[in-house]
């Protein structure tokens, strides 16, 4: 492929899947990994419109984990979980804003906004890129 070509193709997007992840669950771990899931949900359908889904938590967790944090909620989580998902906000292209109350992701909407990324919700408004390995069509 060439260099022209390959500057021609469609940019997959980087979506940030922003909803609840603590919220609701009064530090229920269950609670939280349902949460968990239901974010992590989104992301073959986002990975099927041509775009890479990013959940902030799959990049908060190993740093926080990494400077002692042992349980979602605690201090070093609460110090490092909302840092992170701003800095890797700088690095997304969109957010996806589920439903559902949340703090953090209402927060992430509003930093986004100062971004100007664009806020979507529900996957159907993501732009439909070419699709590649993977994918279902």
């Amino acid at each position: 492929m060439t260099q022209e070509t390959a500057s021609s193709l469609p940019k997959p997007l980087l979506v940030l899947i922003a909803g609840p992840y603590l919220s609701g669950t009064d530090s229920d771990p269950a609670k939280i990994s349902a949460n968990r899931a239901r974010l992590e949900s989104f992301a073959l359908p986002i990975y099927q419109r041509g775009h890479l889904p990013m959940v902030s938590e799959w990049m908060a967790l190993p740093i926080i984990h990494a400077a002692g944090g042992r349980t979602e909620g605690d201090e070093v989580f609460k110090a490092y979980q909302y840092p992170i998902a701003h800095r890797l906000l700088g690095c997304c292209d969109a957010v996806l804003r589920i439903a559902g109350a949340s703090r953090g992701a209402d927060l992430d909407v509003v930093r986004a906004r100062q971004f100007g990324l664009p806020i979507y919700t529900h996957v159907s408004e993501l732009p439909e890129q070419l699709s590649t390995t993977g994918s279902s069509r």
